[in-house]
């Protein structure tokens, strides 16, 4: 095996999951990285492939580590992916199938709990939620430190959100998915924490939705990077054109998207919008503004960022979060950002400087925000020009760097 001292685990890898990996293994402190797919664009096989595969696998290239530290598991992962592209995603929905997004997780996790007892000088295992359960058990019996990272705020607080919004708003309770939660996946959250040593949080927002948590827990904060900004200023609209609004994420109440399209009929012709994002669960409310404004439900991260930088203004009311990435990702392109404390927003933008924190749940006070840079489209360009200047402080080696020092704070080094 590997020399090393910590072990990464998650079926996707994410560009925060890249980072955690590439910054331990950078410090010699990775001991080896367990996910379903790794994407190699380079190799032989790649060119076999068929192009409607393709753009999933691209998105698992973000990993790049020596053969030696990876160790796959793609089969149900890969069964998975085909499911949904040809129409069956129904299929595999249910919590219990094991070619569900949460039976990969499980599958990987099992898979990595019984591979833990073939590292000598094993000091940790860091995974994520869903993930976690059984390398968390192992490891306890070996005497591991278990690192548990926490990318979405605590799931009784998530609950007790999405409970009162499907009472306020009843039209959007078919796409808080939360509600849907089995009791045994609730189970499952509560015990990962349980055996968690040390959590990591993106966010001052998931912090403190721990404290529902019964048992009180070490918790550090690390909020994601952002990619580079953009070198020269942005180009905004015509003061005499609509303002141009976007959102980027699911379609749905968690996020806050009924509010923005309230916020954006109030607003008139004061501005247009673009929503970016696939449908959760089923609303004929969310079905009549898609029609009536510009949706995509998909486009590759480039063309998202491209997207951002021919808008004005990025609106993202969330109701519940964990630090949502497209934000950060907005500010580097020059874009303000208009959000909620429940963002996670708090933790990356400077009030009035590179955008604007509003209450959870106020179409109004979106409506004024928006209002405001219509007006003043000399406000909006500063914003825009702040905005990139918060990136250059935002850059993902940040997000290494503290990563790397929580680590060894947690390991006693």
């Amino acid at each position: 095996m590997t020399p090393g001292k910590v072990i990464v685990s998650h079926p996707t890898g994410n560009a925060n999951v890249s980072a955690v990996v590439s910054a331990l293994f950078e410090q010699e402190l990775l001991a080896a990285f367990y996910t379903c797919i790794v994407w190699r664009p380079e190799s032989a096989l790649a060119k076999l492939v068929p192009g409607s595969m393709r753009g999933m696998l691209e998105r698992r290239a973000r990993v790049q580590l020596p053969p030696e530290f990876v160790h796959t598991r793609p089969i149900r992962d890969l069964v998975r992916n085909l499911l949904i592209r040809a129409g069956k995603r129904h299929l595999i929905s249910a919590y219990t199938n094991p070619f569900s997004i949460d039976g990969v997780y499980r599958d990987l996790d099992e898979h990595v709990a019984l591979s833990l007892r073939s590292y000598r000088g094993l000091r940790a295992v860091y995974a994520y939620e869903d993930g976690a359960l059984h390398q968390f058990r192992e490891a306890r019996k070996l005497g591991v430190h278990t690192l548990y990272d926490l990318p979405i705020g605590y799931w009784r607080a998530n609950q007790k959100v999405s409970a009162e919004e499907a009472e306020l708003k009843p039209a959007w309770k078919g796409t808080l998915n939360s509600l849907l939660d089995s009791p045994a996946k609730c189970a499952l959250k509560d015990e990962e924490l349980a055996l968690a040593d040390t959590v990591l949080v993106p966010s001052s927002f998931v912090k403190s939705t721990l404290d529902m948590h019964p048992e009180k827990k070490k918790i550090l904060v690390n909020p994601f990077g952002v990619p580079a900004s953009l070198s020269e200023p942005r180009r905004l609209t015509n003061p005499s054109q609509p303002l141009r609004v976007l959102f980027v994420g699911s379609l749905t109440q968690r996020k806050g998207i009924g509010y923005l399209f309230e916020a954006v009929e109030k607003a008139g012709k004061a501005a247009t919008l673009t929503v970016i994002g696939r449908k959760v669960g089923q609303s004929d409310l969310l079905d009549k503004y898609c029609s009536q404004h510009r949706w995509l439900s998909s486009l590759p991260h480039s063309e998202i960022l491209a997207e951002m930088r021919r808008h004005d203004v990025f609106v993202f009311p969330s109701l519940f979060e964990g630090l949502a990435l497209v934000i950060g990702e907005a500010v580097s392109q020059g874009l303000p950002v208009i959000t909620t404390p429940n963002s996670g927003g708090t933790d990356v933008l400077r009030e009035g400087l590179d955008g604007f924190i509003v209450p959870i749940r106020d179409a109004e006070a979106i409506t004024q925000r928006l209002m405001q840079f219509h007006d003043d489209r000399k406000l909006l360009l500063r914003m825009s020009d702040s905005a990139r200047e918060q990136a250059t402080r935002l850059h993902w080696q940040g997000y290494k760097d503290r990563t790397v020092a929580n680590v060894k704070e947690a390991l006693g080094m």
